[in-house]
């Protein structure tokens, strides 16, 4: 199969995805109701999208283009209300969090859609637990050379995006001690990881075409790398947030995927090389595991720091792109998050640990996204 053209697009336009819990009211483990959710839904209009993923406890919403993260908030906020309705007539609940909690993943049933059969034939029980719930994020770009230039240039920042979404220290009733537990589930799959590093279009279709040639792959969706080019859209798509609790921060860590991609399109201010990589797994580790709190290498200079020192640092350079996208109130409020309020990880913990009571958990969680967010008024 062909990777084909590489489709003009708007640079710096977004488009942001989230997979959602489907939950029970009277016990809040998951309930499989995504086929009922999405005959409600069928003909409703709406500014994006809601599909089905891999199992039927869970649900995936996509928004339209957006232009900034004004827009961006406003369209998630329809689909939000939209999907909330919906719940409401079937008595269920919705509710970000990249893990649920409790589940079992061997009760979860594959969504009846031939893709979602072939992976299950494929990779066997990792498709159950593949019950993990994500943010997704594409990033416009005018061409396909910049794509792969914001690419890798981005991948230094992959570690900020996990301490910022990072909602899934439970799994199966237990405190993993990650506060990103979601990407341990995406690493099982062989092909993940990195991209590889290639730097124009030209070598990437070789890449590509040589992938398919051993019959490994047939499209980029074959793919689970933490950021992937989609040619046919126009993007790079960063795939690494768990989903966070509330819309108006998928939109803030959004803004702040823009107004990176605006500085590096910009000011072009690294030149990728293949040694970025050598701390890439271990950078990633850390920001799973530890949040904000992780080691931080940079990959130019060696030098050590905590991802909260990182990021601060980053965010003060971003200002005049933040500032020029609007998105300035919306990185503030991130700033507070690493500051001292906490990521959303923190957050479930904190109330487990008043509450004593997983479900009591999921509960709140479920309250936060189905009500209309403060923050988004």
């Amino acid at each position: 199969m062909s990777l084909g053209t590489f489709t003009t697009s708007s640079a710096l336009s977004m488009g942001i995805e989230l997979e959602l819990q489907i939950v029970g009211r009277h016990n809040y483990d998951l309930m499989p109701c995504a086929p009922d959710l999405l005959r409600l839904l069928e003909h409703v209009k709406l500014p994006g999208n809601v599909t089905p993923e891999m199992t039927e406890s869970m649900i995936e919403l996509s928004t339209g283009i957006c232009r900034d993260y004004d827009d961006a908030l406003a369209q998630l906020e329809d689909i939000r209300g939209a999907l909330a309705r919906a719940a409401e007539r079937l008595d269920v609940g919705l509710s970000g969090g990249g893990t649920h909690p409790f589940q079992h993943w061997a009760q979860q049933r594959i969504f009846d859609r031939p893709r979602f059969h072939q992976l299950s034939e494929l990779y066997g029980y990792l498709s159950k637990q593949f019950t993990v719930f994500g943010q997704h994020v594409h990033l416009g770009c005018p061409d396909a050379d910049t794509a792969l230039y914001t690419l890798h240039c981005l991948s230094r920042t992959i570690p900020h995006f996990i301490a910022l979404s990072a909602s899934s220290p439970y799994v199966q009733g237990e405190d993993t001690g990650f506060q990103s537990a979601r990407l341990n589930s995406v690493f099982a799959f062989p092909l993940s990881g990195r991209a590889p590093f290639v730097l124009d279009w030209e070598g990437f279709e070789r890449y590509f075409d040589k992938m398919t040639a051993t019959g490994v792959v047939k499209s980029m969706k074959d793919f689970y790398w933490d950021i992937r080019p989609k040619p046919e859209y126009g993007t790079i798509e960063v795939r690494v947030m768990d989903t966070p609790l509330t819309i108006t921060k998928a939109a803030r860590i959004a803004a702040y995927i823009q107004t990176l991609g605006r500085w590096i399109q910009f000011e072009r201010p690294f030149e990728p090389q293949e040694d970025d990589y050598l701390v890439y797994t271990f950078n990633r580790f850390q920001a799973c595991r530890f949040g904000f709190d992780g080691t931080f290498v940079d990959p130019a200079t060696r030098e050590h720091r905590t991802l909260r020192e990182d990021i601060m640092r980053t965010l003060v350079r971003l200002e005049p792109h933040a500032i020029a996208l609007k998105s300035d109130g919306a990185l503030r409020e991130l700033l507070a998050d690493i500051g001292g309020r906490g990521n959303d990880a923190q957050w479930i913990r904190e109330t487990f640990a008043r509450e004593h009571h997983l479900p009591e958990v999921v509960r709140q969680q479920s309250l936060r996204w189905m009500q209309r967010d403060k923050a988004s008024a």
